[in-house]
């Protein structure tokens, strides 16, 4: 019950209004107010009004509510971003005054088109991580898609970090080394040398858990891009082509399933161009994704950097040892007999030392030739032709054989 009630209902019961006013704190002309407005509308005319004004000369008008409404149901439809901050940069391109952000959620959400997402951890909580360069880091990752007869393909994205331009995504049947160590010389042509690279632990990527440097490894190595690679279990550390493969996904289900890898490819196509000059990225201020890209000079790889490894390892049967460099399994002569002698090789790139760990005897020293499967021993070099040991002539004698002298010389009578 009010104070303004309870008033009212002390003058009811009989006391004055002069006496009321006094016990309740209140002026008299404001107990005789009090009275009137019970008088003309009982008691919830005395119940505390409104003190929003009538009117509101900044509040955004039917019409543009109308257009923050439509350009949300087309950019839903289109499979594309349709977030406040989207909508905002969208207005502002085609002439219209966008209000903030903050209002057009708040429209959308009268509009019930936005549906509350859970309690989540404060954006505040994450450490979050951007390159200072173009070029300073590519992130890379494959996603699968499936065609319209329901066979499986992958798609291969790379990103660059500062910017989030979407270097390049192409279609495979499957995803290979080899497909990730072309695919990556190509956006090196198109974009130059990144200096260094970010993927997850996939064996496409990498094979250091496992063995020796896959193909992909050994290409960055010889060119000089530091490789870097996320905990396993952990996608947030590739969080932007993570999210590059949400957005991606999202514009390809608002289209027909491709028939082939071909349309597939095409789509992709389409995709990358909208992305990379069309779509204002909200992490980027409003800009898109090219004009971060091209806003700032490119880093480059350091050239310095190369390969190191240990490898242990015993002597077969057949006189060999093993070596995994990127992806191919070469063998390394070493003779037969060294059969079961345990060696360690010494490897910084191409160039191999094999020696015994146990006395630091140095057993051979090669330089790999990565296009055949076994490395032979060198052969020591023999004698010059023509020479004694041959049975050749010296040089400056004439070339005349001494004669034989038969067994039945020997007994021949004078």
């Amino acid at each position: 019950m009010s104070k303004q009630r309870v008033i009212v209902e002390a003058v009811l019961a009989g006391q004055s209004q002069r006496v009321v006013a006094a016990r309740y704190g209140v002026s008299q002309p404001r107990v005789s107010q009090l009275m009137a407005a019970w008088r003309a509308g009982g008691w919830e005319a005395l119940e505390p009004k409104s003190r929003r004004p009538h009117s509101n000369p900044r509040a955004t008008s039917a019409a543009m509510r109308e257009l923050i409404i439509g350009w949300r149901t087309d950019l839903v439809a289109q499979g594309l971003d349709a977030g406040p901050a989207t909508i905002a940069a969208m207005l502002s391109r085609h002439g219209h005054t966008s209000p903030a952000a903050s209002t057009i959620h708040t429209i959308l959400t009268q509009a019930g088109l936005i549906t509350p997402a859970p309690r989540k951890r404060p954006r505040s909580s994450y450490l979050r991580f951007a390159a200072d360069l173009p070029n300073e880091c590519w992130q890379a990752d494959f996603t699968h898609w499936a065609l319209a007869d329901g066979s499986d393909t992958n798609i291969l994205l790379w990103v660059d970090d500062h910017s989030r331009y979407l270097l390049r995504a192409t279609a495979h049947r499957v995803v290979s080394g080899t497909t990730v160590v072309t695919e990556f010389r190509h956006a090196c042509a198109e974009h130059g040398k990144p200096a260094s690279t970010l993927t997850d632990n996939g064996m496409v990527f990498t094979t250091r858990h496992v063995g020796g440097p896959n193909g992909f490894e050994l290409e960055l190595a010889s060119i000089g891009v530091e490789q870097k690679n996320g905990h396993p279990n952990h996608p947030q550390t590739q969080g932007k082509v993570e999210r590059l493969n949400q957005t991606l996904k999202r514009w390809l289900k608002a289209r027909p399933r491709p028939a082939s890898i071909d349309e597939l490819q095409h789509q992709l196509n389409e995709f990358a161009d909208h992305y990379n000059h069309q779509r204002p990225h909200r992490a980027l201020a409003g800009a898109t994704p090219a004009q971060a890209y091209n806003a700032r000079a490119k880093a480059t790889p350091n050239h310095n950097r190369t390969h190191w490894r240990i490898r242990d390892d015993k002597v077969h049967p057949t006189g060999s040892i093993t070596l995994r460099l990127g992806g191919r399994l070469h063998h390394i002569g070493m003779g037969r007999e060294h059969t079961g002698r345990h060696i360690r090789m010494l490897i910084h790139d191409l160039d191999i030392t094999i020696i015994d760990p146990s006395t630091g005897e140095i057993l051979r020293e090669l330089t790999l030739d990565p296009d055949r499967d076994y490395q032979p021993l060198g052969r020591k070099p023999g004698p010059p032709k023509g020479s004694p040991r041959q049975g050749g002539r010296q040089p400056g004698t004439p070339n005349k054989q001494p004669k034989k002298i038969k067994k039945w010389d020997c007994c021949r009578f004078t």
